[in-house]
């Protein structure tokens, strides 16, 4: 900008001060500030009330084909908010242009204004927020995740945690400790979803004596406790069945909140193996050291379409 155009943006700028009718524009201008602020802010509160009831809704069935359907639409109301809210700056911002510069031609300080802006926000803002916009976009395409998923995100595999809200431009996350995670979605790379929130675990023992073995197992499940960030799902007999003429074949199956699965795999297995720490071999009740593995049904039927072992001539 040379000396000119700047003399002449100051001379713009006492022109408009020495109008009559300055102080009641700039009124307008902080009127209408505050009058889009507080629409986006309540027009938002509203929206986020209602996916709120619909996020009960989707906690509360059981029918998991719903509670996809109901998370998508909490996904978009979610986006909806952030939608809004930019639309409503757009047109405070429009609206603010066009009253400094009413006439058909713009007047020299709003040109130049209006000029200075755009190179800043185009060059700096404007691309970052484009590209978040584009990933977001896609994301939303593809279905990659809904508001209420566990999702672990690549390249930063300790960013995990459960989806509290999803926009073009970001994603909000609540870890397991309580922490809040904002993140740009260009940088999300890729995601890790937790089919229905949960992990599958199945633990096999076996036991020469089943009543016993089925009262022991019993006693250390109680033990464990249930809830959202712990065990999902109350540990529970799923099979029982006869392996040989001298052993039973016991399975246990049950679900934990991602990042609990210690409480399978070394809690309750090493629970188990306690059992008979001080015993002789020969008056175990568990023959075997316990065997926990993944037990999830959908990951084993498409396991099954891609393992061909060969067959035994």
């Amino acid at each position: 900008m040379n000396q000119l155009s700047l003399d002449a943006a100051i001379n713009e700028l006492r022109q408009f001060v020495g109008q009559e009718n300055a102080f009641r524009t700039v009124l307008l201008l902080i009127g209408l500030i505050i009058a889009s602020y507080i629409l986006s802010k309540y027009v938002g509160l509203i929206m986020i009330k209602i996916a709120q009831k619909i996020a009960v809704q989707s906690d509360n069935t059981s029918n998991l084909e719903k509670s996809v359907q109901l998370r998508q639409v909490e996904t978009y109301l979610s986006i909806a908010v952030a939608v809004m809210r930019a639309l409503v700056v757009a047109v405070a911002t429009y609206i603010a242009f066009r009253t400094l510069s009413p006439a058909p031609n713009p007047s020299g300080i709003a040109a130049i204004g209006a000029g200075t802006f755009f190179i800043v926000f185009a060059g700096q803002t404007l691309g970052m927020l484009l590209r978040d916009v584009t990933a977001g976009t896609l994301m939303i395409t593809e279905n990659w995740f809904h508001v209420g998923d566990f999702i672990k995100v690549e390249p930063f595999m300790d960013v995990s945690g459960v989806v509290e809200r999803f926009t073009l431009r970001s994603t909000k996350i609540r870890s397991l400790n309580g922490e809040v995670i904002w993140m740009h979605n260009q940088q999300i790379q890729a995601v890790h979803v937790t089919p229905r929130g949960v992990r599958t675990y199945a633990v096999d023992v076996f036991v020469r004596d089943r009543e016993k073995g089925e009262a022991t197992l019993k006693e250390l499940m109680d033990a464990i406790p249930v809830g959202p960030m712990l065990l999902a799902q109350k540990l529970r007999i799923r099979r029982v069945e006869r392996w040989n003429n001298n052993l039973w074949r016991i399975t246990i199956s049950g679900q934990t909140a991602p990042g609990r699965e210690w409480l399978v795999e070394r809690f309750f297995v090493n629970a188990i193996k306690d059992v008979d720490e001080d015993v002789e071999k020969k008056d175990r009740i568990f023959v075997y050291e316990p065997l926990a593995r993944f037990d999830d049904p959908i990951a084993e039927k498409k396991f099954k379409r891609a393992v061909r072992a060969a067959k035994n001539d």
